[in-house]
């Protein structure tokens, strides 16, 4: 079944298509969201991103652009949730590590977590959406709200940061 028609059933009612829409598309938001915040803070935020979500769909006007709309909410939700940690930062209190990943069972994928921590959230930002979540440039570009141009750019500097990032540990072992 496509997204659009499950989106379609969800706006006409259907318990069962919104149980099937956040089947499907859990997972890809709550990776999104770790990418950008850790595992930590992962769960609430997918959690307001899901409210959010259902709060919105009646008014979805294009079914068939349901992921784009899905991911802007999810960017909202973690800009806010940013935000927000930044002005508790800014008040002294202790800001949490940006990327935590307790589950230490491979180290280069610690080493990439860490790695993709230490980029600038706009540059991670499109990393994780077109590498992680297989979104197309345009709809990064819509997700960021920027040209796809810009996105193009971002991508090519994260890489080339997260390049440079592991090359600087691997000389360091």
């Amino acid at each position: 079944m496509t997204d659009e028609l499950l989106i379609v059933r969800c706006q006409l009612g259907e318990h069962d298509a919104l149980t099937e829409l956040v089947r499907c598309w859990h997972e890809p938001v709550r990776t999104y969201v770790r990418g950008m915040l850790g595992v930590q803070r992962a769960d609430d935020v997918t959690q307001e991103v899901w409210l959010a979500v259902i709060r919105g769909l009646p008014r979805l006007r294009e079914p068939g652009r349901f992921a784009p709309w899905l991911f802007t909410i999810a960017r909202r939700a973690v800009t806010d949730r940013l935000r927000q940690e930044y002005g508790v930062a800014e008040a002294g209190a202790h800001q949490e590590p940006v990327i935590e990943d307790a589950a230490d069972v491979m180290v280069e994928r610690a080493v990439l977590i860490a790695a993709l921590s230490r980029l600038p959230v706009r540059e991670r930002e499109v990393l994780v959406l077109f590498y992680l979540e297989d979104l197309s440039l345009e709809d990064c570009a819509e997700i960021c709200a920027v040209p796809a141009g810009t996105v193009k750019s971002r991508l090519n500097r994260a890489r080339r940061l997260l390049r440079d990032h592991l090359t600087e540990k691997g000389s360091k072992r």
